[in-house]
């Protein structure tokens, strides 16, 4: 098997005629199938990691805090991160759920759209300001936040704080080993 970057194979267009390169594995068939760099799920030490933070995630989809908002965050967080699987995942999710396909396609320019409520707004902005921490001079601004807590209670803001990072973590994981998107299946992971 040889790894192949190409815009031909797997690359996604633009409108703007960008292209983001992906990295397809081709065998000598010139079958295109994509894998991941490590099995999450047939590694002891993955398998063992996994374990704990779903039990950090159980802690959070037990709270207070909207399931509607819970995938938003998720949706948002992960196309900014660029992790195909956690979107497809959580749009998937989200639609099984009865979110509407006009709110799903709006999340990545929520500013712009009607759709969402104010606490979503404010839940979507703590969600970008807190992923893009290395973008920001000083990181979450105090605005966000007291627009966060206007909305929020105590217990769903720190659920809130615990879901953005949770979900860049499953983020960073997924992008790093490329585990690939588009066969998740609703509830698949119970």
């Amino acid at each position: 098997m040889t790894q192949v970057t190409s815009s031909r194979l797997g690359g996604l267009s633009h409108p703007s005629g960008a292209i983001r390169q992906s990295c397809v594995t081709v065998d000598t068939a010139r079958r295109t199938t994509m894998d991941a760099r490590l099995n999450l799920y047939g590694n002891s030490v993955a398998t063992k990691f996994a374990r704990y933070i779903n039990s950090a995630g159980k802690v959070v989809s037990d709270s207070t805090l909207p399931a509607a908002t819970q995938e938003l965050v998720k949706i948002r967080a992960s196309q900014i991160n660029g992790c195909g699987f956690c979107t497809d995942m959580h749009t998937k999710d989200a639609a099984h759920a009865g979110e509407s396909a006009q709110r799903l396609h709006l999340v990545a320019a929520w500013r712009e759209a009607k759709v969402f409520t104010d606490a979503e707004r404010a839940a979507l902005e703590l969600t970008e300001q807190g992923t893009r921490i290395a973008d920001a001079a000083g990181g979450v601004t105090d605005e966000a936040w007291a627009n966060a807590a206007k909305h929020h209670d105590e217990d769903q803001l720190a659920a809130l704080v615990s879901l953005i990072a949770l979900i860049n973590a499953y983020n960073r994981m997924n992008v790093i080993i490329q585990q690939p998107a588009g066969d998740y299946q609703p509830g698949q992971f119970g």
